[in-house]
């Protein structure tokens, strides 16, 4: 159930372009004008700059910097994305909170953000540094009728919508490593984790776990990844806001998002291979049984790698660890 604080900033966020009386506030809130009047006060102890005038009422003119659920949603014009926002300073994973959340029928769109992650991690478990209130560690829970070995697609789906808003940066070239990493200047700036629940032919419900190295500096990185991670401060040379990267991403990955489920994945793969990274060079390929070097093809209709064999024949490979960096480089 939402507070009278939650209720009261929606209700200016509805009216966002004009006054809404203390009456009004009064009486959609039932609380006294009093009370609406010392709420008034508390919002602006929080940042909020609100301004107040005689007879016509009161109107938020600027949200803070700081990310919370209200900040979120405060001009992000969606249909269904991030109608219901879980904000927490510290989590162990945002993947973890949305989990819980998911069980408990949060609805579809639903997000969890957290300003800090003391346990981000990757594909295959691997850990992920998110240091506090320097980046986007952001889950996105979706309960999409599409069948389970479909589910892998939305990770290239959310990769073309990373790149896709990340290019619209001044002087910034996103591309694209199978499956999830987002990379500028061939090092890592955001990763992506998929996770699902489902049936044997029903999916539950899909996270979408989304870790952006945004402003960091070259000594927030541990130093072991220091030659292999990269954000977008350290790349632009400036701060960005956490928060408005953060809305662009929802409002792109909502309308990505409909087109998938409309128009199937044809159009995201043609969109995924001009970020594709290293498509038509060289890389070295593991699998179970075998190793070689081929000729990086792209992605196939299903979403798998594409690469040649030994003979130099195509291959879809749906698992395998790739050496994305071979001698010639």
């Amino acid at each position: 159930m939402e507070s009278t604080r939650d209720r009261l900033i929606n209700l200016l966020a509805e009216n966002k372009d004009s006054f809404i009386s203390g009456q009004v506030l009064s009486d959609s809130l039932n609380i006294s004008r009093n009370a609406v009047w010392k709420h008034m006060k508390e919002l602006e102890k929080d940042g909020y700059q609100i301004e107040a005038k005689p007879r016509k009422g009161y109107r938020i003119k600027k949200y803070p910097e700081k990310l919370s659920s209200n900040t979120i949603k405060w001009g992000l014009d969606s249909k269904w994305i991030a109608k219901k926002v879980i904000h927490l300073e510290t989590v162990e994973s945002t993947q973890t909170i949305a989990h819980q959340a998911a069980r408990e029928n949060s609805p579809h769109g639903t997000i969890v953000v957290a300003d800090e992650q003391t346990m981000g991690r990757g594909r295959m478990n691997r850990s992920w540094h998110s240091s506090k209130e320097k980046g986007i560690w952001l889950s996105i829970l979706l309960r999409p009728e599409i069948p389970p070995n479909h589910a892998s697609q939305l990770t290239l789906v959310t990769a073309t919508v990373l790149a896709e808003v990340l290019s619209k940066i001044e002087n910034v070239e996103p591309l694209i490593k199978w499956p999830n990493d987002i990379l500028l200047n061939r090092k890592k700036t955001a990763g992506i984790l998929t996770e699902m629940q489902s049936e044997q032919d029903q999916i539950q419900y899909i996270l979408i776990g989304i870790g952006l190295n945004v402003n960091h500096s070259i000594h927030d990185l541990n130093e072991d990844i220091q030659s292999k991670a990269t954000s977008l401060r350290i790349e632009t040379e400036k701060e960005w806001s956490v928060k408005d990267i953060i809305q662009k991403l929802l409002i792109a990955f909502e309308t990505a998002y409909d087109a998938y489920m409309e128009d199937g994945f044809a159009p995201t793969k043609k969109k995924w291979e001009n970020y594709g990274f290293k498509i038509g060079e060289n890389i070295a390929i593991k699998t179970f049984n075998d190793k070689w070097q081929g000729k990086f093809l792209g992605i196939s209709d299903e979403g798998a790698l594409l690469t040649e064999s030994k003979d130099g024949t195509p291959v879809k490979l749906y698992s395998a660890e790739i050496d994305w960096f071979t001698e010639q480089d």
